[in-house]
């Protein structure tokens, strides 16, 4: 298992750079998946644009000012961190013992803070400098759906992040009475659906509010999102974060198939679960007692074939909603089976002892069937009453 990049660079390449310590694998993994959903949002509200679902809108904008100092601390404040920080743990090689109390802490290099801080900011006025016009005025720009992905993205991170926080603790609230300091700022310990419920109801208001039909921007997240699920889930499945599946000692049922890829005991997992690994010096030095069922790999080749499936029928699939039903009955059904063999919490004082994420997901089957119902019937009324007319 790969913790962080500095152990995936050393093992791989045989470079050793403590600096990359500061990126986890499953962060690193996270950020890649934002940034390919991001680019296949884009490409689906581009084209329901181009049908006519979507329109401009448009908003004034001052151009021609040159940067204000605002601009600039904002810029020189942003360098400065990452400066202090991450440019800071490359030259200061032994301050990377523990990478989340490094982060939290004040260690870090004060000359490649102020250094970074005023390039940041002197690209800043550099890029202000080049717009600016002798006397700055007000114009009309048209803005489209596909041009509001960054802030759409955005907000899907910064929700969705809260959300699966939230959720992952009231999963585990036993962990959170224990410590609920460490449990609501460690870097690890987040639920998928937490996150998909409040990403989703911020997205719906940011729609209504710039005018893009939440129904067609819902269709255009659908296959991105399970993308974005997927290419995730590779983060969790390389730093081994705790989301794997229950004690597998069954006999392999395939003889094509890797062992890892049936029973693995997820060495120098990033939670230190498990038991030492004999010979081993370090942080990440622990191993599962036995092999487990690795489902974030299952839940990968899952995600990335339903993917392939919703952007295949994409274009097919005329009537509004439909593409977002069969999203949630196709994500509900995956995540639902992956539970009867993955490790969670489980409510004891209910009927069957459900997991958190079984009921959610028989939810968002119920939900989605429910609604490609109602779509269906939508476009059946329709169809009759242009006949009639």
């Amino acid at each position: 298992m790969y913790p962080n990049l500095y152990y995936a660079f050393k093992d791989l390449f045989g470079i050793e750079a403590s600096g990359l310590k500061l990126v986890n694998s499953f962060g690193f993994f996270v950020a890649i998946a934002f940034v390919i959903a991001a680019y296949v949002l884009t490409l689906e509200l581009r084209r329901k644009s181009k049908e006519g679902l979507f329109t401009y809108k448009e908003e004034k904008h001052q151009v021609g000012k040159p940067a204000s100092f605002a601009d600039l601390l904002i810029n020189f404040l942003l360098g400065f961190l990452m400066g202090y920080k991450l440019v800071g743990a490359f030259i200061d090689r032994d301050v990377l013992v523990d990478t989340q109390s490094y982060i939290l802490s004040g260690q870090g290099h004060w000359g490649a803070g102020i250094v970074v801080g005023l390039l940041f900011a002197g690209l800043k006025w550099y890029e202000k400098n080049k717009q600016k016009l002798a006397k700055p005025e007000e114009r009309l720009i048209r803005i489209w759906p596909e041009d509001r992905v960054g802030d759409l993205v955005i907000y899907a991170a910064v929700f969705g992040f809260l959300g699966a926080k939230i959720f992952h603790n009231l999963e585990n609230i036993d962990d959170l009475v224990k410590d609920p300091i460490g449990s609501l700022i460690s870097f690890s310990g987040l639920t998928f659906y937490g996150g998909l419920i409040c990403a989703t109801i911020v997205i719906w208001f940011y729609s209504k509010r710039h005018n893009m039909a939440p129904i067609h921007v819902a269709d255009s997240f659908a296959p991105a999102m399970m993308l974005g699920y997927g290419l995730g889930r590779i983060g969790c499945q390389v730093a081994g974060d705790g989301d794997w599946g229950i004690v597998n000692t069954l006999a392999k049922p395939f003889s094509w198939l890797p062992g890892w890829a049936w029973s693995y005991q997820y060495p120098h997992n990033v939670i230190g679960e498990g038991v030492p690994i004999p010979g081993c010096i370090g942080q990440y030095c622990h191993q599962l007692p036995q092999g487990v069922f690795p489902t974030p790999l299952y839940e990968i080749v899952a995600s990335l074939l339903l993917f392939a499936f919703l952007w295949s029928i994409r274009k097919k699939v005329k009537t509004p909603g439909v593409i977002t039903a069969i999203y949630l009955i196709v994500n509900g059904i995956e995540r639902f089976l992956v539970e009867l063999i993955r490790v969670n919490t489980r409510y004891t004082s209910l009927p069957l002892q459900p997991t958190q994420a079984e009921l959610i997901s028989a939810s968002l089957i119920i939900t989605g069937i429910i609604l490609l119902i109602i779509f269906k019937r939508k476009k059946v009324y329709k169809h009759n009453n242009e006949n009639f007319s």
